[in-house]
């Protein structure tokens, strides 16, 4: 299992991914984007980020293989072979970036047998760091600042209010049934919206309950900040309640999926007549 060394270095990759970002961001210029196959949008700052986390990587754990969003794509018949692997989005919240409101990351995790072992969620623009080894704890960092320790907050039923994340960019109707039977089943619902990796963060810091999302997402964007909720107390799973898994098929799209910050509490029994 990784140690609190290797996540410190690790941190460090993810900080000096950021400052390439932030050169970008911070030039004040229209930002020059273009559209990969999927249309979702590549900037040059995805570029720079993408090629110092790869560098860094190399040179730290050369008998690691690196997933990354901006890589050349891997077959499955490669990716099934590996029991332990990088996974990297450098830029996750391009669209944010884009829209220059600060709600995008970099995200570093290390995938140990299909699970996040180890994760890096970094903040360029508030200098803000969250990190998780599910086996250690989670923590958050902000400018270099002395590590705080986070973990999820425990939800009382009783207080008939739930606190849900959602996409800043996404949105639909799928959503709207859930958050009206979230109302119904439990009560009061305050909605957070927020972009990128971010969300789910948030529950692990407290500060949140629950994120369903019912929209796609690729398993790079995810990864990371799985690792710190499952560090803090908390889980990613499916809509049968079954934790995320990675690397176990040949698409690297996520299924729908529901991040909570509570584990005791039965989400099933809440959310049963309306997940897909």
């Amino acid at each position: 299992m990784p140690d609190t060394e290797l996540l410190d270095q690790i941190k460090q990759i993810a900080v000096a991914a950021g400052r390439e970002i932030l050169a970008v961001y911070n030039r004040g210029t229209a930002i020059d984007v273009t559209l990969k196959g999927d249309n979702s949008p590549l900037t040059e700052a995805d570029r720079r980020a993408n090629t110092v986390i790869f560098e860094q990587l190399v040179a730290l754990t050369p008998e690691i293989p690196i997933l990354s969003e901006e890589s050349e794509p891997l077959s499955f018949q490669i990716r099934q072979q590996w029991q332990r692997y990088w996974l990297v989005d450098p830029l996750d919240g391009t669209k944010e970036f884009i829209k220059r409101n600060g709600e995008f990351t970099v995200n570093i995790a290390l995938i140990e047998a299909g699970r996040p072992v180890l994760g890096v969620v970094h903040v360029p623009v508030s200098a803000t760091t969250y990190t998780g080894l599910p086996e250690e704890g989670a923590w958050k960092q902000i400018n270099g600042e002395t590590l705080r320790p986070i973990a999820i907050e425990s939800f009382d039923l009783a207080a008939r209010k739930v606190r849900v994340v959602a996409s800043r960019s996404h949105k639909d109707a799928r959503l709207e049934l859930l958050l009206a039977e979230l109302e119904s089943t439990i009560g009061s619902v305050e909605l957070v919206s927020m972009g990128s990796s971010l969300k789910i963060c948030l529950l692990a810091e407290g500060v949140a309950d629950i994120y369903p999302r019912l929209a796609p997402t690729s398993e790079w964007d995810t990864a990371a900040a799985h690792a710190v909720l499952s560090a803090a107390g908390g889980e990613v799973v499916d809509t049968s309640f079954r934790p995320l898994r990675y690397n176990q098929k040949s698409e690297l799209l996520n299924p729908f999926f529901i991040a909570i910050a509570d584990t005791s509490v039965a989400w099933h029994d809440q959310l049963e007549r309306v997940l897909p």
